[in-house]
This record gives structure tokens, sequence and C-alpha cells, in this order.
């Protein structure tokens, strides 16, 4: 398996753009998706980013660092968002690989912490994730907010 910068395969970026917004989007923001992602960054020290999982040529995972995952708590950032594993590859850590990817390139880009918002029970605790306060959605509702240390050292 391989990780990748969608802006290093462009050969898969239409299909990226199109896992990301079948998993995470609506009828109405497919452009929302594809813009995010065409103007997302390869700088050194630059986000948001978008990522995907190859296996023999096809996407199999994704997730994205972002500068704010569209909650109140812009205070906080980067944030890890849109983490997905094709259902058929499930049970294989392919997840927490993309989790600790997440860890090491926002350590790469000078951050301690990495966030993240989600209402899973029990799935980020595993892997050491912590939650530690919650956040609100511009639509109403709250939902938990995750962090984790990066291996940066100061």
């Amino acid at each position: 398996m391989e990780i990748l910068n969608i802006q290093k395969r462009s050969d898969l970026f239409e299909e990226s753009v199109k896992i990301f917004w079948e998993q995470w989007g609506n009828e109405t923001n497919y452009d929302f998706y594809k813009d995010c992602m065409r103007h997302s960054s390869m700088e050194k020290d630059a986000i948001p980013r978008f990522y995907i999982a190859i296996e023999d040529n096809e996407i199999i995972g994704t997730y994205a660092l972002l500068r704010n995952d569209i909650n109140s708590r812009q205070d906080l950032y980067p944030w890890l968002g849109c983490l997905y594993v094709k259902p058929s590859y499930r049970g294989r850590s392919i997840g927490k690989i993309l989790l600790e990817h997440g860890l090491n390139v926002t350590a790469r880009l000078g951050y301690e912490k990495l966030y993240l918002s989600s209402d899973l029970e029990e799935y980020y605790e595993n892997y050491g994730w912590v939650n530690s306060t919650i956040t609100y959605g511009p639509f109403g509702g709250s939902i938990k907010v995750y962090e984790k240390e990066t291996e940066l050292k100061i």
C-alpha cells in the first residue's frame, strides 16, 4: 500500500474527488470538494492536503489534513478529516496506518498536535486519541473533539 498526496497522482484526481464526495458530501456540494482538492497543497509547510491510499492502482482509503473541519473550534488546528477505508479492505489496520501517516505529516509540518471530530465510539481511543472537548457545527449540534500529540519535539 502506498499513501500519496493527491497532487502527485493527477491521473487519479477525478476518482479521488468522487470517493471523498461520495463518503462525506451531499447532492449539492461536489464542486466544494473538487475545488478544495484542486487547491490543496504540496508546499513543504502548507495545508490543506488530501491523501489517498493506493493498492494495485486502486484507491482503498482516504484522509485529509485541514485548517478547520467546519466547526466552532477554529482555534484548534490542523484537523484530520475524511478518514475512510473501503469496506472490502477493513480489518487490515489501514485506518490505523492512515492515522499514523497523518500524525507524521503533521509533525513534519511543525505542529505538536492533530485534532479530529467524530461521533464514533471507542475507535479513536483504541489508537491513543483523547476526547478533549466538544465542538459545534454550523447547523447546530455538538460533536466530540479528539486530539493526539505528534512526534514533534520542540
